[in-house]
Parts: C-alpha cells; sequence; structure tokens
C-alpha cells in the first residue's frame, strides 16, 4: 500500500549524532521521549511538527557516524513514511530497515522542502504530488520487502520462525 506525506528536505552528512544527539544518551531507555529530540540539531522544527506518514528527504550519506540503533528507531517512532536519500551509511541502512524503517536510495535533487510524496515500494516509484512528477528506484528485495511488511526483522522472525526464503 503506498504511503503519503510531506518532505522533510535536509542536506548531505546527516550523521546519527545529528539524529539521535549524544547529549540524549540519558534518554536510550525512554525512547518516546528521545523520540521528542529526533534531528534536532539539523532542524529544531521537525520532531514537533512531522505528522504521520512524512518522508525525510536528504542527500548523500545519510545515517554516517556511530552504528546509534537508536537513530533509526526514533525517525521510526515519530510515523515517518520512509527516508529518502542519495546514499546511506551502510550501518544506518542495515539498521533501518532491521527495525522496519523503509530507506530509499534515489535522487533527491528534485524534492522540495513540503512536497507531497506517494512512496510506492513495490513499484519502486515515488509521485510527486506537488510538481507531478515521478522519481523511480530499484525494487527492495523480495527479503527487505518482507521485512519491512512485517515492521522488521524480529516480528518478521517471531511470525516466520527464519530468514529462509
Amino acid at each position: 500500500m503506498p504511503t503519503e506525506g510531506k518532505a522533510w528536505k535536509f542536506g548531505d552528512g546527516i550523521s546519527t549524532d545529528h539524529i539521535s544527539s549524544g547529549r540524549y544518551f540519558h534518554l536510550r531507555s525512554k525512547l518516546d521521549e528521545l523520540s521528542k529530540h529526533t534531528l534536532e540539531d539539523a532542524r529544531n522544527d521537525f520532531a514537533p511538527n512531522v505528522q504521520q506518514g512524512d518522508f525525510v528527504v536528504a542527500g548523500k550519506n545519510f545515517g554516517l557516524g556511530s552504528s546509534r540503533e537508536h537513530a533509526p528507531t526514533v525517525i521510526k517512532i515519530l510515523g515517518v513514511g520512509a527516508v529518502l536519500a542519495k546514499s546511506f551509511a551502510r550501518i544506518f541502512y542495515r539498521n533501518a530497515i532491521t527495525i522496519g524503517l523503509p530507506v530509499i536510495i534515489c535522487d533527491t535533487d528534485a524534492i522540495k522542502e513540503g512536497d507531497v510524496l506517494e512512496l510506492d515500494l513495490i513499484a519502486g516509484k515515488i509521485q510527486n504530488k506537488t510538481q507531478g512528477t515521478l522519481i523511480e528506484f530499484p525494487a527492495l528485495s523480495e527479503q527487505m520487502t518482507a521485512i519491512l511488511d512485517e515492521g522488521g526483522l524480529i516480528p518478521f522472525i517471531k511470525k516466520h520462525g527464519d530468514l529462509r526464503f
């Protein structure tokens, strides 16, 4: 089922510390509280205003830095539909899929702040409803899609028992 929301635009090199600052380390066991500070060092208006289904749209190397698992988790807690970026740090990408947060590698240059987007993971398409344009991206693997459909790796394994396809 397609996801629709508005674009929140970020630049290149958004680190895990931008996403979930180390100064809030004491909140790591209170993820709902920690999520209230998501991306505040990059944009302090993000966490209080993001809506269910909205998209984080970034440039190159999103999620670089430490392997802080809280980074994709707090984005998901806020209800973000997906993170769209030109590229991702490998560990952030893997952590995002593992917790059930869609991460899409695509050209984000034409997406503007506030554009209304509709993401279809199965078709590999992002419809920019504001601009009337289409962005295509390589389809995710069957395994990745299945994990995302279940809400992450743990729910997938609880339901299916293993990762065999």
